[in-house]
């Protein structure tokens, strides 16, 4: 993966988010992702799951604003890229929810096709904090 291409490619993407996450409309992210996108995110909170084709992912974002009620960003420290089509990006959130502001960290693996997102692979540091961030235990 070229640095200039990821680079390029995840600044797009993370500003799309912060529009969407800020209250903004979805059309930014839709239009960076492929059809056939899968989204995964481990762990047991009502974020987790397995996110199949733009709409399901945009509704995984849509739930993350609603849980963050519009609080929650995103600031890239690290891109890492290697000889394939993955790229990782070590990204901190930020977000106040249930009252409390979260800090956590994660790293997202991104596979792009062409020029469209086809996989992310969301990877906390520590995934009892990230349940229990999003929510993990809750009724």
């Amino acid at each position: 993966m070229d640095r200039a291409r990821a680079t390029a490619f995840i600044d797009h993407l993370q500003n799309a988010q912060h529009e969407l996450y800020g209250g903004g409309g979805a059309d930014p992210v839709r239009r960076l992702l492929d059809p056939d996108i899968v989204w995964h995110v481990p762990g047991e909170s009502p974020i987790a799951g397995r996110y199949e084709g733009p709409e399901e992912v945009i509704a995984y974002m849509l739930r993350r604003r609603d849980l963050a009620d519009g609080t929650f960003r995103m600031r890239r420290r690290e891109l890492m890229v290697g000889e394939g089509e993955h790229f990782a990006a070590l990204t901190d959130g930020i977000a106040t929810i249930d009252g409390r502001t979260r800090e956590w960290s994660t790293v997202g693996l991104y596979r792009l096709r062409a020029e469209l997102l086809a996989e992310c692979r969301l990877l906390p540091f520590d995934q009892a904090q990230f349940d229990a961030i999003w929510g993990a235990g809750r009724s």
